[in-house]
């Protein structure tokens, strides 16, 4: 996490030192592409959660960092500390986010038809299927449509066009659990708290930590 979160630094450091060079007012190609970078960098700060004030003393060390200018603080002493940061911040903002998932996942398991898991995930069959079950171990071609719980769409296999195959047992666990549940040919609707989703890491911009997620699978084959 450490080395990765460096690498960002560093890239937003020359993104700035870019931007600050080439001015706001993006009339050419490579300054409106270096501000889309930018914003690409952004993402990776999601999960701090900055305020404007801590925002603003972010860019004073980038500030420095590119001038060269003396350090304010001990980066021996300081640095170390970013990843725990990161940690806590991500862990308060996924508590947020589980109390409001909470509310989404007793809802979903009121609904006809669905089943509440020991995991806490909720199964609901769409359409059964009458071919064979998969097994952990197994791969599985699939179709999918992934929403957050106030229905943003975040990923869609049903939206590309074209089916996935997936190793069963290399996915997070709601679907190891839930498709093999399911039969050749079935549809389910998964509803997947998230410790057993993403946890309270997330997959920022798109996921927020601590975030339930559902997905409607069909399941088309099991890839032998």
């Amino acid at each position: 996490m450490l080395r990765f979160l460096w690498v960002s630094v560093g890239l937003v450091l020359v993104a700035v030192a870019a931007a600050g060079a080439a001015g706001p007012d993006l009339k050419s190609e490579d300054h409106k592409t270096l501000y889309a970078l930018g914003l690409v960098i952004s993402q990776n700060l999601t999960t701090f959660n900055l305020n404007p004030a801590e925002l603003e003393a972010v860019l004073a060390g980038v500030s420095d960092g590119v001038l060269k200018k003396e350090f304010k603080v001990d980066m021996q002493t300081y640095g170390p500390k970013i990843p725990a940061l990161q940690t806590a911040r991500a862990g308060a903002a996924a508590a947020v986010e589980k109390k409001a998932g909470q509310a989404f996942l007793d809802k979903a398991a009121a609904e006809k038809g669905a089943t509440r898991t020991a995991s806490g995930m909720i199964i609901t069959t769409l359409k059964a299927g009458t071919g064979a079950s998969p097994k952990a171990t197994d791969r599985v071609k699939v179709h999918y449509h992934g929403t957050l719980a106030d229905g943003t769409v975040f990923d869609s296999s049903v939206k590309r066009g074209e089916p996935i195959v997936l190793p069963l047992g290399n996915v997070i666990r709601c679907w190891t659990e839930g498709v093999q549940q399911m039969k050749v040919g079935g549809k389910s609707r998964l509803v997947c708290p998230s410790d057993i989703a993403y946890g309270d890491q997330g997959r920022p911009p798109a996921i927020k930590p601590g975030a339930t997620l559902v997905f409607e699978v069909e399941l088309i084959d099991i890839v032998k």
